[in-house]
């Protein structure tokens, strides 16, 4: 009892991988008990992890854990200067139900894959189908910005990274260039 109040009062910043690890091209496996303790933990880590790496989402796989769990959190910052802003939202066995057929084009970058960019088309809308870290089932709509963090997070739980989904070497670009273009 004693340790989960210090974790929850001090988490852990956790190792993000890096393009190369094995981890992240492993499918992760669902969980099956939210309550779990470690579970619990490892979403408080996750989301100080997050906080202090300047993302906007991360999942489990990208810290060494082959579960199927995200973390969603939109908000402005030198990475996303135009993100909306949203509550850190952990996903737990996350799902596309639906989607529009509209895609579109846009810059990511991922924690795995420091310093390169990547124009990533996306569906420009979906609905997901989570667990919340409480236990209870969600659906919710997700669009534009946010839906793209989803659609990348989902894509850590399926072994795949953003460069994967790339149309053209000619669409990376390197992080400093990028934000050259941003000014």
């Amino acid at each position: 009892m004693i340790n989960s109040v210090i974790n929850k009062l001090f988490p852990k910043k956790l190792a993000i991988y890096q393009l190369g690890n094995s981890q992240l091209r492993k499918q992760a496996e669902p969980i099956t008990n939210v309550q779990d303790p470690q579970i619990q933990q490892l979403i408080d880590q996750m989301l100080f992890t997050l906080q202090k790496s300047r993302g906007v989402g991360l999942a489990a796989p990208q810290v060494g854990r082959s579960l199927q769990l995200i973390i969603v959190a939109s908000h402005p910052n030198d990475r996303y200067p135009d993100a909306p802003t949203m509550e850190p939202t952990a996903m737990i066995n996350p799902r596309i139900i639906s989607h529009t057929e509209e895609t579109e084009k846009g810059w990511e970058g991922c924690l795995s894959v420091p310093m390169i960019r990547g124009l990533v088309p996306r569906y420009r809308q979906i609905v997901v189908e989570y667990g919340d870290q409480y236990g209870n089932q969600q659906v919710r709509e997700l669009d534009g910005f946010v839906a793209r963090i989803f659609q990348h997070e989902y894509d850590h739980l399926e072994g795949k990274v953003f460069l994967d989904r790339v149309e053209s070497n000619l669409d990376l670009v390197s992080e400093s260039e990028y934000h050259s273009a941003l000014r």
